[in-house]
């Protein structure tokens, strides 16, 4: 490791993080228990400082591969909570047998096991609540993560040690929790299985480009909900990247073949991954004009409208946008399209969170991305598709399809010459 990365690893915020839980973890566990110079709790407090980024990172991964895999939204909370469940049980067997811990105190809570369970269910459940506050414009990520992260910290070492009120605290904080957590995938799941037919279809995503598959699962979603249309409302720019470029840890490096490629400055978390999907971004304007040709092209043009609310996408994300479109359609059941990749399991939590939405998914297994499109794969998306993304490439300063004309502005299409 180089110097120049070295003091970027020590500057970045999850590095921080972590640094704060593994000093939090010691002075909570030293003072409940008595057992500030025990050695079990010195190496398992510095042991989490060091690998807490890179046990996040692990986390993260096996949520999004239990969500593509099954396609359900327990399947991806389970993915993240059995690694999880399983560390937390050896930190705490590490610390009964050093002695680090009061054993009657672990005892009144109903043992190791349990103490494991409880605060994993904890840490799940206010990851959650926090990320649904960054959503709906409370705090940020950073700073809702650390508060529940300090307050599962502070009740588990003060529950587990016994103490009455923090150890009806930390057991109805975690059950609590756990209920919430798993009791709305689990009936988010149900709705995906038992939903009626009828109604609206909500299709967002990045769409970076539109593909065969997007088209397949709006026909396929057509028939078998009985929808009366689907709307389609492109990412403008994600959220993780808005941000990231309004603290200078992102810029748009160069253009290539159409596409903006992004790229992290000196500012950047080296413990984040900024691009789980790649660096090359069409403009938004690009993409809403490919799903309108791609639609047109199809002849779904009668049932699928494509709509593009800026200003109520930047302030409010598709919170907003979900929220604009049940005020236009007074109650009129809504159903949410999604994949099971990254994107459409992120876009399906987004569901879930704005009311009673009928979730509709498609297990991703035809090897059609946009990642691979990017990358220069063939054959993944329509005629017109791939004739404008033949001119974006070409750099043309006028691109024309669909009978319709565009002007090409360093890969922003804007209709007319």
């Amino acid at each position: 490791m180089t110097i120049d990365r070295l003091l970027r690893y020590v500057r970045s915020p999850s590095t921080r993080l972590a640094a704060f839980a593994a000093l939090l973890s010691y002075l909570s566990y030293a003072y409940a228990h008595g057992s500030w110079a025990n050695p079990a709790l010195i190496s398992v407090s510095v042991f989490i400082g060091v690998f807490m980024p890179s046990y996040a990172k692990l986390s993260n991964k096996a949520d999004l591969w239990a969500g593509n895999r099954f396609g359900f939204v327990t399947a991806g909370r389970l993915g993240r909570f059995i690694p999880q469940y399983l560390f937390n049980l050896a930190v705490f067997g590490v610390l009964l047998w050093g002695g680090a811990l009061n054993r009657d105190g672990v005892a009144s809570v109903g043992g190791v096991a349990s103490a494991a369970l409880v605060t994993t269910l904890a840490s799940q459940g206010l990851q959650y609540l926090g990320m649904y506050l960054v959503s709906r414009g409370i705090g940020d990520a950073n700073r809702n993560v650390l508060v529940g992260l300090s307050i599962n910290i502070i009740l588990t070492s003060f529950g587990t040690a016994g103490l009455p009120i923090a150890r009806e605290a930390f057991l109805v904080m975690g059950f609590g929790f756990g209920i919430l957590l798993f009791g709305i995938g689990l009936l988010s799941d149900l709705r995906s299985q038992m939903a009626p037919k009828g109604g609206i279809g909500l299709f967002f995503g990045t769409f970076n480009p539109f593909h065969n598959t997007h088209l397949a699962l709006i026909r396929r979603a057509l028939d078998e909900r009985g929808l009366d249309k689907i709307i389609i409302h492109p990412t403008l720019v994600p959220r993780i990247h808005a941000d990231a470029f309004r603290k200078g840890e992102l810029r748009v490096a160069r253009l290539e073949n159409g596409f903006q490629i992004y790229e992290t400055t000196a500012k950047a978390d080296s413990n984040m991954d900024y691009f789980p999907t790649g660096k090359q971004f069409l403009p938004p304007e690009t993409r809403k004009v490919l799903i309108d040709l791609a639609v047109a092209e199809a002849g779904l043009g009668n049932r699928v409208e494509v709509v593009f609310f800026r200003e109520t996408y930047n302030k409010k994300g598709f919170q907003g946008v979900i929220a604009e479109i049940k005020q236009a359609n007074p109650g009129v059941r809504l159903h949410g399209l999604h994949g099971t990749d990254n994107g459409g399991m992120y876009v399906r939590q987004i569901y879930d969170e704005c009311g009673w939405i009928y979730p509709w998914r498609v297990l991703r297994r035809d090897g059609v991305s946009a990642t691979a499109i990017r990358k220069g794969a063939k054959g993944m998306t329509s005629a017109v598709v791939t004739d404008v993304l033949e001119q974006l490439s070409a750099n043309v300063p006028v691109v024309t399809a669909g009978g319709r004309r565009f002007r090409n502005d360093n890969g922003v299409l804007t209709e007319g010459d």
